[in-house]
């Protein structure tokens, strides 16, 4: 088992033909309920199309279990990127929000090219980090290095096992409750 970080930003790392993490932000998320912990985000869900070469993409919401689709159909054969900035646009914006009712956890699920550009979730995750909030977020090989330089010694890297995540997940709620302790005493 690695050593855990208390810092309050966390990446899942993984790579491409890395498909559990999205079954360990499921697993997170169902923990973090079972503890009472209100968790904002986005989780990414697939949807193949027998239709399509390429599966469909949405972005489910943690707290309202909506569901948006994010990628656009660009046709077979097509090999440019098929998230349709937009949708994502209108769901940072949600998350904004969404985060101004202090939720406990924001679950991002992933950090990407647009937030390697500064744009995405990116401003929901500095909102987050900014009002003490934990995130957890996922990034692939390719934009390793944007993470570490947006996150610098303020972000850990977490290996792509659900143990390790949960073990973070215990670890900033414990320092959590500890510090509402102290404000409540």
């Amino acid at each position: 088992m690695t050593c855990i970080s208390p810092k309050m930003l966390a990446a899942i790392h993984y790579s491409r033909d890395d498909v559990g993490v999205s079954d360990t932000f499921d697993t997170v998320v169902r923990w973090l309920h079972s503890q009472g912990v209100r968790v904002c985000g986005y989780l990414q869900r697939e949807v193949h199309d027998q239709s399509s070469c390429c599966a469909q993409t949405f972005l489910e919401g943690i707290s309202t279990g909506e569901k948006i689709r994010i990628s656009q159909p660009l046709g077979n054969g097509s090999t440019g990127c098929r998230l349709d900035p937009h949708a994502l646009s209108e769901l940072s914006g949600r998350l904004l929000s969404e985060l101004e009712t202090r939720p406990d956890f924001l679950i991002v699920n992933r950090f990407g090219r647009g937030e390697a550009d500064g744009h995405g979730f990116r401003s929901g995750i500095e909102m987050a980090y900014s009002m003490g909030i934990p995130v957890l977020t996922a990034v692939r090989d390719e934009y390793l290095e944007d993470w570490r330089s947006f996150g610098a010694e303020l972000a850990t890297e977490l290996p792509p096992l659900t143990e390790e995540a949960l073990a973070w997940c215990r670890l900033v709620t414990s320092l959590q409750n500890q510090d509402l302790m102290k404000i409540v005493a």
